[in-house]
């Protein structure tokens, strides 16, 4: 298997992939959600509302699972396994992190700035993923 290295998943994990996140339901196979993170000092940050099935689900079991995948043409792919802490709304890093989240899915401030006002909602919840174990391959 062609592994990446540490430093070659950080810069992968660093630029604006689509991630699949995988959480435990109750009963039956995974719950899967494509969504944007950011990736930060070795943790992975997401958005989310505290209604959602990976939420709830996380609520009862924090370990999670988030596979990232460059896309056509790049045949990287990053799988994290690790574990959740939450972080509300009324945390005075979470907006900051929800807007760098926003930003780097769009290539203009207008754009991004439009989609961060129309997704404000006080049942924000940051998912903050503490990774037990990183696997990266490289088919490049």
């Amino acid at each position: 298997m062609p592994t990446m290295t540490q430093s070659e998943i950080d810069a992968f994990l660093t630029a604006p992939h689509n991630a699949v996140v995988g959480t435990n339901r109750v009963d039956g196979p995974p719950q899967l959600t494509s969504v944007w993170y950011l990736y930060e000092q070795g943790r992975l940050y997401i958005s989310t509302e505290n209604g959602t099935a990976k939420y709830r689900n996380l609520r009862r079991d924090p370990r999670i699972s988030v596979c990232v995948d460059g896309g056509v043409g790049d045949y990287r792919n990053v799988v994290v396994y690790g574990t959740v802490d939450f972080m509300s709304a009324d945390d005075p890093a979470h907006e900051d992190i929800r807007w760098r989240i926003t930003q780097q899915y769009y290539d203009n401030e207008a754009d991004a700035r439009r989609f961060f006002a129309s997704t404000r909602s006080p049942r924000h919840v940051m998912l903050v993923v503490t990774p037990t174990r990183i696997i990266g391959e490289d088919y490049n």
